[in-house]
């Protein structure tokens, strides 16, 4: 009992650190390959993503350094297919609403996840945490809000983006806990479905943001370089969110996510 508790309090001190260390340097790589390169088709990315995910894990599973865990089939498939649905609705947030707004429904997320835990999950929050997240909702509201434009479509998008991501995330706590799976088992036999529900959708979303076809892009060594690069490093932010999520909560891992962006802004 005295080794593990050590080795827990390094785990919810160690998640969130990987967590906004790898989500750091993907948004610097992403930002490369799409501003700089010139690629935007954001939504097939991610489905890649979670492609190599799933293969490392595999990998890795086969060479023992985790075990598998049975869990049931119609729970893990739901559950993926909503991640990823989840997924293709931010993206046409950002596609449909300007930066701020887009921004501003990611900050939703935050309270609309301490009210669904709340009500469904009876969970109390602390006065402490409730002043702690005041605080972060306005900084980044006020960081926000100069570019907030508003439109029916994109306010729906939004809605459907915030609620879809909420119950996912509550979900990943939920499911880790109730059926006593660890992070690396849940995302192992999870990533599939989200990379599938992705790897359909994601042409057709890019299509619809960007006027482009991700077949008929023409790819350089230096974006395909790129691409490598950033699904190396989504292993980690995929591992890390499922880590964090797993050993503190859905909020905790909003809030170091809001973290990263608020670096990113100042």
């Amino acid at each position: 009992m005295g080794a593990t508790m050590p080795r827990l309090q390094l785990g919810v001190i160690g998640a969130p650190a990987l967590s906004v260390t790898s989500s750091v340097a993907i948004v610097i790589c992403n930002k490369a390959l799409m501003s700089n390169l010139g690629f935007p088709f954001a939504t097939t990315l991610t489905s890649w993503h979670l492609m190599v995910t799933f293969c490392t894990l595999h990998v890795a599973q086969r060479f023992n350094v985790f075990e598998t865990k049975a869990v049931d089939t119609k729970t893990v498939m739901l559950f993926g297919i909503l991640n990823g649905v989840s997924i293709g609705l931010l993206n046409l947030s950002l596609g449909f609403n300007s930066i701020g707004f887009y921004q501003m429904t990611k900050l939703a997320i935050i309270p609309f996840t301490v009210l669904l835990e709340t009500l469904f999950l009876k969970k109390q929050f602390s006065q402490n945490i409730k002043f702690s997240l005041s605080l972060l909702l306005l900084g980044v509201g006020i960081a926000s809000i100069k570019d907030l434009q508003l439109n029916l479509v994109g306010s729906i998008i939004s809605l459907l983006a915030i609620a879809t991501t909420c119950v996912g995330q509550i979900l990943t706590n939920t499911i880790q806990k109730r059926l006593n799976v660890s992070s690396t088992q849940l995302l192992y036999q999870s990533a599939p479905f989200q990379a599938g529900i992705l790897f359909v959708s994601g042409p057709l979303v890019d299509q619809c943001l960007t006027k482009q076809n991700v077949f008929a892009y023409k790819y350089s060594l230096f974006v395909l370089a790129f691409i490598i690069l950033s699904c190396v490093i989504s292993v980690s932010v995929n591992f890390s969110t499922f880590l964090v999520i797993g050993k503190t909560s859905p909020v905790t891992y909003q809030i170091a996510g809001n973290k990263c962006f608020i670096n990113g802004r100042w």
